[in-house]
């Protein structure tokens, strides 16, 4: 069986690597190459650098919509997409075999769109999972051939989340892709009534909200986690926020109090419990765990018992 790969970010890596142990992977189509940090080094996605690991072609357009002939160049028996990044238009969509089929990580419908993990850490989801669609013009409404969930840990981040739904998606698709050679599987339409959207995050959405309960705060630090990164605002700086914990405690200090300073981190008083800031990283200025921070500038911006 002859495939055609579209995907970009690092939840697909995985799923190529297992893609191309069973089939024959004829093509892999990624985002172009980006600049990346202060020099702007130009940097392949990670999906490019597996896929030239594997000795696999690759084609990066800039715009899939006008440039797309190098796919139409061959046939293939499945066109799978994951994490890709563009919006693919329906005569690459159709040239396949089969139809063009997605690895999507969340529990269709819910969470549509390109933030489904963010969105469930974030919201303090207990599930998620991944779902495998045929694809549609309209963004992940296609019908669902299969699913299957999985545990969101406290601990979890979007970088764990993430390792866990490609393992999980890579042995979902090909078990979905033998059922469907062998037999006539068919797919779900998906509830409109339950669908939610998982949007790109906005830049106040990154903001920690010291009003809100301290497990919410925390879990918009998982959340955001290795990136985009939630953030504080002190006295009109950016504090970075890579790491924290939490504690449902009953307090009477009033919100944005620092309570306690130790090695184990910064304590605050939040609506209702305590937020430990563990690793930061203040504008302008190199990431730190807290003890670090706190024998620097930290010193003149977490002082004990005073409100930020």
């Amino acid at each position: 069986m002859k495939v055609c790969f579209m995907g970009s970010m690092d939840f697909a890596v995985k799923i190529l690597e297992e893609l191309n142990k069973k089939f024959e992977v004829d093509l892999v189509v990624t985002q172009p190459d980006k600049p990346v940090g202060r020099k702007k080094i130009l940097q392949g996605t990670p999906v490019k650098n597996k896929a030239l690991e594997l000795g696999l072609k690759t084609f990066q357009p800039e715009n899939i919509k006008n440039d797309y002939q190098c796919i139409l160049q061959s046939n293939y028996d499945f066109m799978i997409v994951a994490a890709y990044g563009q919006i693919i238009p329906d005569i690459v969509l159709n040239h396949a075999r089969f139809k063009a089929i997605n690895v999507h990580a969340s529990l269709l419908p819910k969470y549509r769109g390109g933030t489904p993990m963010h969105r469930a850490i974030m919201n303090g989801d207990k599930e998620t999972g991944v779902s495998i669609m045929y694809m549609v013009r309209k963004m992940d409404a296609g019908p669902v051939l299969a699913q299957e969930s999985l545990v969101i840990e406290d601990n979890d981040d979007v970088g764990s989340l993430e390792m866990k739904l490609a393992d999980l998606g890579s042995k979902l698709l090909i078990k979905t892709l033998d059922e469907l050679i062998l037999t006539n599987l068919q797919a779900l339409a998906q509830n409109p009534e339950d669908v939610t959207y998982a949007y790109h995050i906005k830049d106040e959405e990154k903001i920690i909200d010291l009003k809100q309960p301290a497990k919410v705060c925390y879990d918009l630090v998982r959340g955001l986690h290795p990136w985009p990164i939630a953030e504080m605002l002190i006295n009109g700086q950016k504090l970075k926020v890579y790491k924290a914990d939490y504690q449902e405690i009953s307090t009477e200090h009033p919100v944005g109090q620092v309570v306690d300073v130790n090695k184990n981190g910064v304590y605050i008083q939040t609506g209702k419990g305590l937020l430990i800031l563990k690793e930061v990283q203040l504008q302008g200025k190199k990431r730190m765990d807290i003890q670090a921070f706190m024998n620097g500038l930290g010193k003149d911006i977490f002082k004990l018992n005073t409100s930020i």
